[in-house]
């Protein structure tokens, strides 16, 4: 399933790698993972369960605001 998250306070390449990488730790099979400043949206893909509310507090403990999430 693709994985799409609306994301507010990337500001810089650096946070996009945050962000990447806490999806990836977060959701341990996400592949594909990619995050965009300018669009303030991060995306992977997953063939696992995913636990939204779980995803939404790592990012936001790392000083992000997940605004959004669509699971297609």
């Amino acid at each position: 399933m693709k994985v799409s998250l609306k994301i507010e306070g990337m500001a810089c390449g650096m946070c996009e790698a945050h962000v990447c990488e806490t999806i990836r730790k977060a959701v341990p099979d996400a592949k594909k993972v990619k995050a965009s400043k300018r669009k303030g949206t991060a995306t992977f893909v997953t063939d696992s369960s995913l636990d939204k509310d779980e995803l939404a507090k790592a990012i936001e403990e790392t000083g992000y605001t997940c605004t959004g999430m669509e699971v297609d």
